[in-house]
């Protein structure tokens, strides 16, 4: 099966629905804002509803299916459209009454997930607000949360990282980073507890207006994996720029190769 995302850390991206509220700098110039107004779905923050992608579970039962044939576990994002941890919100498009709102659609889908529906398939679920993860998880989850999951969010610079990691790491199981867009240099060490992250993906802006991204921040952020023994993802300057053979190194951690 071919790969349905142009995202190179996964093998596909899965969205239960479309939309989202911006939370911090990385969001001014949210690619999935722009391609959802232009597409006509009025999906954007906190006074507007969330539309339903109908799609979501055939795809997934057909990367199940992938898994079974080829052998291996198929990494599935979660997702590029929506924040699989944002708040409830109201769904534009329902189609019975168990669908009116976001929660219930993120309730079915992680009982799915528990009930080894798609055992096959690694669910890299990323965020910008961790600090809900332990409030909307399954209760077992909060302890023992499947193999299958990984959870993340997405500083873009110290601030951010400082926030948002150290909620990340009040939750159990596989976590990782997507610092993307980075905005400003980061030092990982300032967060207790930094070295329980199993992966660190790496990223400039890309877009008309993109904001510059500085080789030095790259290097560091490198430098430091290699220390911490952190598996490192470098994905792009500005997807105009060719990425230098020293910067690239795309390392999975082993449960995801």
């Amino acid at each position: 099966m071919a790969k349905n995302s142009k995202i190179e850390w996964t093998d596909h991206t899965v969205n239960l629905w479309w939309g989202c509220t911006k939370v911090h700098a990385g969001c001014d110039n949210c690619y999935a804002e722009t391609l959802s107004r232009r597409w006509g779905n009025n999906v954007w923050g906190n006074q507007t509803g969330r539309k339903r992608i109908k799609s979501a579970y055939h795809n997934l039962n057909k990367y199940q299916k992938q898994s079974e044939k080829e052998g291996r576990q198929i990494k599935v994002f979660v997702g590029s459209m929506m924040d699989i941890f944002e708040k409830t919100m109201i769904i534009n498009n329902p189609v019975e009454d168990k669908w009116e709102w976001t929660g219930a659609i993120r309730r079915d889908f992680f009982d799915r997930i528990e009930n080894g529906q798609w055992k096959g398939i690694t669910f890299l679920l990323l965020t910008k607000r961790p600090s809900n993860i332990n409030k909307l998880i399954p209760e077992r989850w909060k302890y023992e949360p499947p193999e299958n999951v990984f959870f993340g969010c997405s500083p873009v610079d110290q601030k951010t990282y400082d926030i948002l990691v150290s909620q990340l790491l009040e939750v159990h199981g596989n976590k990782f980073l997507s610092v993307e867009p980075q905005l400003g240099l980061i030092d990982i060490t300032t967060v207790q507890g930094f070295d329980n992250i199993a992966w660190i993906i790496q990223g400039g802006e890309s877009g008309h207006k993109r904001r510059p991204f500085m080789f030095e921040w790259a290097h560091s952020m490198k430098k430091q994996c290699e220390v911490w023994g952190i598996p490192y993802f470098f994905k792009q300057i500005d997807k105009v720029m060719e990425i230098p053979e020293t910067m690239l190194v795309r390392e999975f951690p082993k449960s995801l190769k």
